[in-house]
């Protein structure tokens, strides 16, 4: 049985959302944040590109959004996975983030023993289907058509050291229509990530998570 890290009660849990898109799944976290849905804050956005940095910034002005440029560890001689792993997670530190979201963000990291379980990632389909490297955005969403497949979905998963294979925490469903293309589909399957993101998220801060080898399960409130 894995060990998760204990959250402190007397405050709301501190995430490090990390991203290389827009900044939607963030910015449907902080607006939750502000209703008083979720009992969280963000203390740190990371973007691994300038363009996302760019269209997050303008879509979440309330809060300070960082880069770590992918590109810059990028050679002939391959990746620097470490080089880059190290940046992030010392801002993640500097933050002092309890948990950290991956959403939509594409760069592997090697994660830190001090991170082991308090990294989780959202997926835009029903796993293990439709999973690992390359396996992102539009690109789920059009193999889920090509599969002639009546439902998707979206999964929330705890992050390990390979592409979608950490155990799931929550999944949640759609269906597939025929007249789907993969924007009405991707549509439909981030209306359920609105849903299960935040319900992960203060499941693991009320410390209502368990996970047993391959098997993650939370307890009701």
């Amino acid at each position: 049985m894995h060990e998760l890290p204990l959250i402190p009660q007397d405050r709301p849990i501190r995430l490090a959302v990390l991203i290389s898109g827009g900044g939607t799944t963030v910015r449907n976290l902080a607006d939750r944040i502000a209703q008083g849905s979720l009992n969280a804050q963000i203390t740190a956005v990371i973007c691994s590109n300038p363009k996302a940095q760019k269209l997050a910034q303008a879509k979440l002005p309330e809060l300070q959004v960082g880069l770590v440029n992918r590109k810059a560890y990028a050679s002939e001689a391959g990746f620097d996975i470490k080089g880059f792993s190290d940046v992030v997670f010392s801002l993640i530190r500097e933050a002092r983030a309890d948990l950290v979201c991956l959403a939509g963000f594409l760069s592997q990291l090697q994660i830190p023993d001090d991170y082991a379980w308090r990294i989780i990632n959202i997926h835009p389909a029903l796993l293990p289907a439709f999973g690992g490297k390359g396996m992102h955005g539009r690109h789920v969403h059009q193999a889920v058509l090509q599969s002639g497949e009546k439902i998707s979905g979206c999964t929330v998963h705890f992050a390990d050291q390979t592409y979608d294979t950490g155990p799931i925490l929550i999944q949640r469903t759609c269906p597939v229509l025929a007249d789907d293309t993969p924007d009405t589909l991707a549509k439909r399957v981030f209306e359920q990530e609105c849903l299960a993101y935040p319900e992960a998220i203060q499941a693991i801060a009320q410390g209502r998570v368990t996970i047993n080898g391959r098997l993650a399960t939370i307890d009701t409130p």
